[in-house]
This record gives structure tokens, sequence and C-alpha cells, in this order.
């Protein structure tokens, strides 16, 4: 079977992602990182369900603990901060897809939230989809 791009069929309001985020701890997302990155194949983003100011020891600690859960090794390229963070529907998923928003434009035109982003590249044997089929997958952890 052939794996479908993601279709996005509309972005949730900044009230639906209120309401959808409520018990949510966070999402994980794997994706394929580009490929000129032999090393570190797969795209991590870690979407924290808060906006508040993280100090940067607790930081470090919430980013070994997944590290030592996903058996994900060092990381590159990390960022760590409060982004804007979109949620996307698409009748072919369970659950919206998050969006991180970089660029200005698609902060302007698609409602988003504030959240705490762990953001960097790695390996990890844990995520096959990703690293070998090319395939973008995300999941929730609830309260």
């Amino acid at each position: 079977m052939q794996a479908q791009s993601i279709k996005t069929e509309k972005y949730l309001t900044q009230q639906e992602i209120q309401k959808h985020l409520q018990n949510v701890e966070y999402i994980i997302m794997a994706a394929p990182a580009p490929e000129h990155f032999k090393a570190t194949p797969i795209h991590f983003t870690i979407f924290l369900n808060t906006a508040d100011a993280i100090p940067e020891d607790i930081q470090k600690a919430i980013l070994n603990k997944f590290r030592a859960e996903h058996k994900i090794k060092e990381p590159a390229e990390l960022l760590s901060q409060i982004m804007p963070v979109g949620f996307a529907v698409s009748s072919a998923q369970d659950t919206p897809m998050p969006m991180l928003l970089v660029k200005p434009e698609d902060q302007r035109s698609i409602p988003h939230v504030p959240m705490h982003v762990m953001d960097f590249l790695a390996d990890s044997d844990e995520f096959y989809e990703a690293k070998e089929k090319s395939l973008t997958g995300w999941s929730y952890a609830y309260e």
C-alpha cells in the first residue's frame, strides 16, 4: 500500500485548539530529516502543552527523559523554546497534526497557540516508519 500525503482539510480554530489540548501532556512527532543529514535521519518535534518558560536545567531533564524512553541518540540542531503551534485536521488521521508555525505568513493565517517546543534531528531504531519509509507520525500523551 502506498502512503498517502497528508491533506489538510481544515485548521482548528483557537477555541477548538484550547478544547483539544485539555488533558494533553505532550505530543511527539517523528518525520524524515532532510537527506543530507545522514547521521541524524529523523526530525523529532516534542510539543509540551505549556506556554510557560521552562528553566534550562528542566528542559535538559525533559529531553533526556524522552531520549531514554525512545532510545534517541545524541540530538543535533536543537531548538527549545516557546513557539506558535497550529493543528491541521485530515480525515485520514485519528488526531489533528501539530504544526510548528515558523513562517510569519503562516502565523498570520493559521490559528495557533504558544507551546514549548523541542525540535531536533537525531537517530533512533524505534522510529522505523520515519527512518526507513519516510513517513511522518505523531502521538499524543495524556495526563
